[in-house]
């Protein structure tokens, strides 16, 4: 979809897309590690969206996305989730995706459809694709598997919305996730030293230890 600057409205479908575990990298590994793996990032969903929508604008380390339909949106996130995944030094990514009118005005939108796309994103897990009822059904039609985790309330949105997971990629096992940063496992046959959580250095597991609270509250709360 071409943003243009004067006001106007249309339909769209709207994700966001982050990195889970970014914050973390720039508290226990510098700002300089951070910004290597955002700029990774940006090139990879540069090169997924191409030919299907737009980056309406970074927030940091979350990418802001419209698309003139839904299958547009899920034939882009189908090409960078796995993308993502395939590079280890990625953490895993959050999505969220949600289809409806939008406002443009000066080369960005906004409107309610945007409001709820951004909630939903902030609910999903590491590694998770949060989708509304209309996008799944797009998303079912194109052959996605999805699971729906019935109604939920998001933050400053009136009505619940039903949403659903979508299976852009494999699926990913809590235990291979490090709680701190978000990278994933290399392999699933990665030897632990303990039962606890596997991590991607010494550095975060002693973060963990530290303050195994603060990192097991960035869990989303909607279940996979």
């Amino acid at each position: 979809m071409q943003l243009v600057a004067t006001e106007g409205s249309s339909s769209a479908a709207v994700a966001f897309v982050d990195l889970a575990g970014s914050s973390a990298i720039a508290d226990l590994f510098g700002d300089a590690a951070a910004l290597k793996i955002i700029d990774q990032f940006a090139d990879l969903v540069r090169s997924a969206i191409e030919g299907q929508g737009e980056v309406v604008k970074w927030i940091g380390d979350e990418a802001m996305l419209s698309f003139p339909d839904a299958t547009k949106a899920l034939v882009a996130l189908g090409r960078l989730i796995p993308s993502c995944r395939a590079v280890p030094e990625i953490p895993l990514t959050r999505t969220g995706i949600h289809l409806g009118s939008v406002m443009q005005r000066n080369g960005d939108i906004f409107g309610s459809t945007v409001n709820i796309a951004s909630r939903i994103a902030a609910m999903a897990a590491a590694g998770q694709v949060l989708a509304s009822q209309p996008v799944a059904e797009i998303a079912g039609a194109l052959g996605i598997s999805s699971r729906k985790l019935g109604a939920v309330g998001l933050r400053s949105v009136a009505e619940p919305v039903t949403l659903h997971t979508l299976d852009l990629s494999e699926e990913v096992d809590p235990v291979w996730v490090d709680p701190v940063c978000k990278m994933l496992a290399p392999y699933a046959a990665f030897s632990r030293t303990d039962a606890g959580p596997w991590f991607c250095s010494d550095r975060c597991r002693e973060a963990f230890r530290a303050s195994p609270a603060t990192y097991l509250a960035t869990s989303a709360s909607v279940p996979g």
